[in-house]
Parts: C-alpha cells; sequence; structure tokens
C-alpha cells in the first residue's frame, strides 16, 4: 500500500492511497466462488451454480462491496500509519478500474486539531450542592397525594383549589367565540392554567350562577381564538366539585408499589427517588457550568468544520426542522458544544482518565429503576450499541468534569432542593 498525504488548509487533509488491483481480484474469485456453494438459483443444483453464472447475475455488486470494504480497512490502516486523528468520516474518490496493476482512490477529510497541554487550574468552578431534607419530602408526599385527589360536588359557591365547570361565550366588536352557542371548560379555581383573571371572577359564584364580566385573555391560552384578545364574557358555572386528598397511609403506600414496610419504607422510596433527580440535575449544572469556562478559556481553538455542521444538523432535526436556514440557526450552539466535546476528549486523553464500567453499570441501573420493568431496560442497552456509547459517552463526560472541578478553582454554592430543581419558581 502506497500512502501520499496533502494538507488541505490547516485542518482539511487529502490521502491518496494506491493498493494491489490483485488484492481486489482475489476477494472478489473468492466471494463468487463462495456463493456458488450456497447460492439457490432455477435451473441449478444446489451448490453448484458455475462461477461464470454468479459472474454475470452478482459480479458488479461483489465487486462493489469488496472495493468498498478494501477502501475502509486500508483507510484505517493508511490513518493509523500516518498518525492521523479524522474528525469525521472522509468523502471517498475512485474509478475503482485498475491502472498499471493498481487501484487508486483519495480520501478527503478533516482531523482532529492538536491542542497543547490543558491548564485547568486557573478556571473558577462553581458547584452546587444540596440535600433533600424531611420538608421535601413532606412536599413531594403533597404533591403525590395531589395527583391522587378525587373531585365531589359541592353546593357552596367556589373558591381556590376547587374545580368549576363552566359554559361561556366571548364577545367583541367584530368577534365572538364559539361563533354560536358557548364554550364548556373546566378550569381548578388559582391555578391560572385557563384564564387567571377569569378564574378569580369565577370565585365566589355557585352552579346555575349566571353573570357577565370583561377579561383580558394572556396570549397563551387553552383556546387560541381567545388568545391576547380583551372581550366581555357571559359565564354560567354549570358544577362546582372540591378536591378531597387521599390520607398518607398503607394503602396510599401501596398504590405506588410499596407492599412491604408501610409508611417508612414509602418515605425511604420518596427520598431515594428525590436524590437520584436531585443528583443528576446538580451533574448537569455543574456540568454546564464548567464546560461554558473550559470553551471560553480557549476561544483560539480551530473546530473541524464538518463536525460542527453535522452538529447543527442533529440540533436542528432534534427541533423537528430540516432546512438550510434552520441549520445555521444551531451553528452557534454546535460550535460551543464541538468545542466542549473537544477539550473533553483531550482532558481525558492528558488524564489518563477512562472509562469507569463500574459507574456505567450504575448509570444503567439508574434509569431502569425508573421503569416498571427495569430487567427490560438493561437488556434493551446492552442489545442496542447506539444507547449504550450514548451512556458511555455520559459518564465518561461526568468523570472528567469532577476531574476538572477537582482541578480547578472551585466554589460551593449552597442551595435548597427547591432552588435546584425549581429555579425562579
Amino acid at each position: 500500500m502506497q500512502v501520499s498525504i496533502e494538507n488541505v488548509g490547516s485542518l482539511g487533509r487529502k490521502l491518496t492511497v494506491r493498493l494491489p488491483a490483485q488484492r481486489l481480484e482475489e476477494t472478489v474469485r473468492s466471494r463468487i466462488q463462495e456463493m456458488g456453494r450456497s447460492a439457490r438459483l432455477k435451473g441449478f443444483r444446489p451448490g453448484k451454480v458455475p462461477a461464470k453464472v454468479i459472474e454475470q447475475r452478482y459480479g458488479s455488486q461483489i465487486r462493489n462491496e469488496a472495493l468498498s470494504e478494501m477502501i475502509g480497512s486500508s483507510f484505517q490502516e493508511a490513518v493509523t500509519q500516518e498518525k492521523l486523528r479524522p474528525a469525521v468520516q472522509p468523502s471517498i474518490a475512485t474509478t475503482g478500474r485498475p491502472e498499471n496493476g493498481e487501484i487508486e482512490y483519495t480520501a478527503t477529510f478533516e482531523v482532529l486539531p492538536e491542542i497543547g497541554k490543558l491548564d485547568v487550574s486557573g478556571l473558577e468552578i462553581v458547584k452546587p450542592v444540596a440535600s433533600v431534607t424531611d420538608a421535601d419530602i413532606d412536599q413531594m408526599i403533597e404533591t403525590l397525594r395531589l395527583q391522587r385527589r378525587t373531585w365531589h360536588a359541592v353546593e357552596r359557591t367556589a373558591k381556590d383549589g376547587d374545580m368549576v365547570l363552566f359554559e361561556f361565550a366571548a364577545e367583541a366588536e367584530g368577534f365572538r367565540h364559539p361563533e354560536s352557542g358557548t364554550d364548556r371548560v373546566g378550569a381548578v379555581l388559582g391555578s391560572g392554567a385557563y384564564s387567571k383573571e377569569l378564574e378569580d371572577k369565577l370565585a365566589g359564584h355557585k352552579a346555575g350562577d349566571e353573570f357577565t364580566t370583561h377579561v383580558d385573555f394572556p396570549t397563551a391560552v387553552r383556546t387560541p381564538a381567545l388568545a391576547g384578545k380583551s372581550v366581555d364574557v357571559a359565564v354560567k358555572l354549570v358544577r362546582v366539585q372540591e378536591a378531597q386528598l387521599p390520607p398518607v397511609d398503607e394503602a396510599f403506600a401501596a398504590s405506588f408499589g410499596v407492599k412491604e414496610g408501610g409508611l417508612a419504607r414509602f418515605r425511604e422510596d420518596v427520598r431515594a427517588n428525590l436524590e437520584r433527580e436531585l443528583k443528576g440535575v446538580l451533574m448537569g449544572r455543574l456540568k454546564a457550568g464548567a464546560l461554558e469556562k473550559l470553551v471560553e478559556a480557549h476561544p483560539e481553538l480551530e473546530l473541524p468544520q464538518g463536525m460542527v455542521e453535522n452538529e447543527a444538523r442533529q440540533l436542528a432535526r432534534q427541533a423537528g426542522l430540516q432546512s438550510p436556514e434552520a441549520v445555521g440557526q444551531f451553528l452557534p450552539t454546535a460550535r460551543r458544544r464541538v468545542s466542549a466535546g473537544l477539550l473533553i476528549g483531550e482532558l481525558a486523553r492528558q488524564n489518563d482518565i477512562r472509562l469507569d464500567s463500574r459507574r456505567v453499570s450504575e448509570a444503567l441501573a439508574t434509569i431502569a429503576s425508573t421503569y416498571e420493568e427495569p430487567e427490560q431496560v438493561v437488556e434493551l442497552y446492552s442489545r442496542d450499541p447506539q444507547l449504550m456509547s450514548a451512556l458511555q459517552n455520559r459518564v465518561i463526560e461526568d468523570q472528567v468534569v469532577e476531574w476538572l472541578a477537582d482541578h480547578a478553582k472551585c466554589s460551593e454554592q449552597q442551595l435548597s432542593f427547591n432552588d435546584v430543581m425549581r429555579p425562579g419558581a
């Protein structure tokens, strides 16, 4: 195999590879013979199909496959031999035809940038710290009670927390909703889920009451026709219901799968779930902050354009967008993510940070524990290389970020559970 290299810009490389044509011909002949022993064609006994017939019917396909595999394997040999680190898949150009006993192809691609020794000792990183308290557990149990609440009709006037079913028609100059008749809507007073202004005006009325009022609807409302409208609303209350919360007893615990251990075990399970969620969010916030500082410290890092464009396309697809204009909107984010990924990988390489298989198993067990049949989730990851690779990448990123926090100027920011899980609430 003969290899020559041409630099195309600072990161672009063009490899020209020449291979003995005999290598391809031997592979093609071998595969034709092998197919002749296993092919089943009408008019021929199994295993007795002549090589000439196989070549006539499948020769082009066999040759193309063999050529593709030969190029793939020789490309890997070439980049290893020349100590190159491709950033993206190469663009291959070849006629595939032998010339002077050789087959030649060119591979054009970008390489990963050479990154010098990374010193993170001067980076100032904030590590958020929080824990789960008994009050957080009590609050979550109250949330769970609300999820299991039942509704019962009452004769009294409505107040915050009640579910009110009402019919209405909204009118303004040149506008009416609905065009005829009335709309029927249910709302929990005080939640603001439909319209806080209208909910406030429903309070103090009981089933059967009718009244007209003026309402300025928000732009985000379940009825699109009313978004941002200032209208007069004729209302008739149909039903008022109050919530009944289930008692926190062993039956309540059993409804969440706690068959033994009663309320004590239930609280332990709630704590474990909250701690798992908190740990993940804390790591996410630490990672975001640390990587932002790391990227900002290396603005000169040259990025392979192919990696940036691939990342932008992936972000656009995740957002349900495909157009070139949409992809362009994600380029700044893609650059930051590619830069962070390259720097993370280089930190791992320079400091011999290797994937901890124990942490991969723990992360998989954590994911699986959130499903009703965790064994099936573990089996799914074990069978799917892409899923497992994504999990492994996340774990090694976590390991590098933890190393980064240990070796940078790291200060702790003490937060409550709610500060972390419900920022701005």
